[in-house]
């Protein structure tokens, strides 16, 4: 099922917004801007229009479409409580790394709400809770607060009277938000067309040449640049090695109907699995929807992402027993191994491409604040929290929580690797059951197999960015990588992730 955002009624309809349609990039022809900004989703939009006022002339490329990875599937939280994301950092920095950490997302919280309310779109005002049902998750509730108060968010100890189960603890930050989020990037592209800028959807950038200016290498033809910024959630670019530096997660949500009374706050649970709450207003549907998310895990790493689907659907009917589901999706997420987001030169020296990644599931603050960040950078007025989200800082490797977390998971790459290996030595199955698919090999091919929509197809199961084994996943149908999260339609497109080219089919 489609993520709910992109029902095309309500605000998001021609009669609220401008119909954002498409713009054509001329095939074979070489471009050239001042800036080209890879990604079009929050932070991609964002720079790109932030760059575009300057009187900047300015590209936004986006491989699929607006909102086709993280921002069109976000659960549309606009917040400085993130569940115990602060607690998580300051247990790797210190005070001045997260003090600066909590500036950006308040300067981006700040800037999107401006734009929103200045635009005259809906921004509607929400507190922020984390809680806990459990022991383990009141410690970690406690350690939340703890740093909140440290680092001047006024956090209050709140009972939950909203929710139908018991929690032993709460926190809870007042004058925080939720928005709709393909509200927010129909505004941003129009906005970037009316100050000259450009927006190309379905141009795909499968490599850079860096020089002056850099070249971009698309689908689409060559694209020149002055600066490039790479938005896409984890950058495609292996210099850097950043596939190596983030944990790729997926997570999963839903919309409800409920009769009687839901929860109108935003709630974040501190359990595992951790659950989020929040209301949506969606025409068509009489009152508001429940929003219910999390019950998430690692891309490619867990038996049947299927049953994380039921496991929250289980959930939901426990606690709300009306409840009748009306929309499903998921979302990939990337969190740094230090836990601070990278935000910067692509490497030391290289001012010219810039990347933003591993925001942890935050990206409507973080990717604001990023953009911010970039854009300062380009034009000579870079925050001063800045430096301390840069993508080579000295504490990534001096920490030695950090530098664990790094030996950590590429061990585990090494692992999944190897398993991937030794699961081509079997002869691929035959047709599976609707829903399903599995690898294997065909003769000495290595071969995957799935069936979606009564049709049967065969692709080399290959990633193309690494060439890890993939795996099938039964809540999307789709291949996924479990050594970076490189994840591709049961045809074989790409969908995200480091790959940038398509699996080879079987069935041409």
């Amino acid at each position: 099922m489609k993520t709910l955002w992109f029902d095309p009624a309500g605000e998001a309809a021609p009669d609220f917004l401008p119909d954002v349609r498409p713009e054509t990039m001329p095939i074979d022809v070489v471009d050239t801007f001042d800036q080209v900004v890879v990604g079009g989703g929050i932070t991609g939009l964002t720079t790109g229009l932030l760059l575009a006022r300057a009187g900047q002339s300015v590209a936004v490329l986006e491989a699929r479409h607006m909102g086709a990875a993280a921002t069109g599937h976000t659960t549309g939280k606009l917040s400085l409580l993130q569940g115990t994301r602060l607690s998580s950092i300051a247990s790797r920095h210190g005070h001045a790394a997260v003090q600066d950490y909590v500036e950006a997302n308040r300067e981006g919280q700040a800037w999107l709400r401006h734009y929103l309310e200045h635009r005259g779109l809906q921004v509607e005002e929400r507190a922020a809770l984390t809680f806990a049902a459990t022991a383990s998750g009141a410690k970690s509730v406690e350690k939340e607060y703890e740093a909140c108060r440290a680092h001047d968010l006024p956090v209050e100890h709140v009972d939950c009277p909203e929710l139908p189960f018991d929690v032993r603890t709460a926190i809870r930050l007042d004058g925080q938000a939720q928005i709709d989020p393909m509200v927010v990037l129909r505004a941003l592209a129009d906005d970037l067309r009316a100050h000259g800028g450009h927006f190309y959807e379905g141009v795909r950038v499968q490599g850079l040449r860096h020089g002056s200016p850099n070249v971009l290498s698309t689908d689409a033809g060559d694209v020149r640049a002055d600066s490039v910024v790479i938005a896409t959630g984890q950058p495609f670019l292996d210099r850097g090695g950043y596939f190596a530096r983030v944990h790729p997660q997926r997570s999963y949500a839903a919309a409800f109907t409920v009769d009687g009374e839901i929860p109108r706050e935003m709630y974040l649970g501190s359990d595992n699995p951790s659950v989020s709450l929040r209301t949506i207003t969606r025409p068509g549907y009489d009152g508001e929807l429940l929003m219910v998310g999390g019950f998430g895990h690692e891309v490619g790493r867990t038996k049947s992402e299927r049953q994380h689907v039921l496991d929250m659907l289980s959930w939901t009917q426990k606690h709300f027993p009306s409840a009748q589901m009306v929309a499903r999706w998921s979302a990939q997420d990337y969190t740094t191994i230090d836990e601070l987001p990278y935000v910067g030169p692509i490497l030391p020296g290289v001012d010219s491409v810039q990347v933003a990644t591993g925001f942890a599931k935050w990206g409507l603050t973080n990717g604001v604040a990023a953009a911010l960040a970039m854009t300062g950078r380009i034009l000579g007025s870079e925050p001063s929290w800045s430096t301390t989200l840069r993508p080579w800082r000295t504490t990534e490797i001096s920490r030695p929580g950090s530098l664990a977390s790094a030996v950590s998971a590429n061990a585990q790459v090494a692992g999944y690797m190897a398993a991937g290996y030794l699961s081509l030595l079997k002869p691929a199955d035959g047709a599976p059951k609707e829903g399903d698919g599995s690898v294997g090999r065909s003769g000495v091919k290595p071969e995957g197999v799935c069936t979606v929509e009564g049709q049967t197809r065969s692709v080399a199961p290959l990633c193309t960015h690494l060439y890890g084994v993939l795996r099938w996943n039964d809540a999307e149908q789709s291949w996924d990588c479990p050594l970076h999260g490189s994840r591709f339609s049961h045809t074989g497109e790409v969908l995200e992730g480091p790959a940038t080219r398509n699996l080879a089919s079987h069935n041409d």
